[in-house]
């Protein structure tokens, strides 16, 4: 059976999961598009709810005509595959290195921070107050595929496991010249504000310890400073 309809509900329904953070609340469901998505899912033993190919992909899934699966695409240049996934949340955070995202409303950061958290071994991303949806399309994307390998979770600051780093522009210690990063014996939780309001008064003062990364400028971008932090602690973190 082929898809030539652009009415066809089931091709409605991605389009409502990829536009509308309330329909993957209330369904639990999520869109990943690509091959190379779809591939670290299935190296991570994640099976699709539905996946769709476009005729003569020679992919594996339901066929769909090509113009009419680039108009379910989120992609500029549309896409030879997609699938739909079960959204997965862990309980509650675990380290021994826990990422928390607070207040972070851009999903392209978000997604950029998972692909760094996994690329220094990181157990765990929180999600916190207001931070963007993981699954989002853009998220997804931008994770390159660790969206399907990280715990992830929601939840507030005191369910946090081990120390807490908060990490604020300007204040605190320079967090490569702070003895505790070295202290592997303890779990570590790395706190991430947005941008431009950063971390609330209330979430820093919960932390065990404040730390900032020095810069020429005035501002690093969230992923970037995420990223950096993230190499310094797992750096240090380290047996020698």
């Amino acid at each position: 059976m082929t898809i030539t309809s652009h009415h066809n509900q089931k091709l409605k329904e991605i389009r409502k999961l990829r536009q509308r953070r309330r329909w993957r609340d209330r369904s639990g469901l999520f869109v990943a598009e690509g091959e190379d998505l779809l591939s670290v899912a299935d190296a991570h033993g994640w099976t699709a709810i539905e996946r769709y190919a476009a005729v003569g992909s020679g992919l594996p899934g339901v066929s769909v005509e090509a113009d009419l699966l680039a108009s379910a695409s989120g992609l500029g240049s549309g896409t030879r595959t997609l699938a739909v996934y079960e959204e997965r949340w862990a309980p509650a955070p675990v380290g021994p290195l826990c990422v928390y995202l607070h207040g972070l409303h851009d999903p392209g950061n978000v997604g950029a921070i998972l692909r760094s958290a996994a690329a220094f071994g990181a157990s765990c991303v929180a999600f916190g107050t207001g931070t963007a949806d993981p699954f989002s399309p853009k998220a997804v994307r931008a994770s390159m595929g660790a969206i399907f390998s990280l715990a992830l979770c929601r939840t507030g600051v005191d369910q946090l496991p081990g120390e807490k780093i908060a990490l604020v522009p300007g204040a605190g210690d320079v967090l490569w010249r702070s003895s505790y990063v070295c202290d592997s014996s303890s779990a570590k939780v790395l706190m991430i504000g947005a941008e431009r309001e950063g971390l609330p008064e209330e979430v820093v003062a919960s932390a065990d310890h404040v730390a900032h990364i020095p810069i020429a400028t005035d501002s690093l971008n969230a992923a970037m400073a995420g990223t950096i932090a993230l190499y310094e602690i797992t750096r240090r973190m380290a047996p020698e």
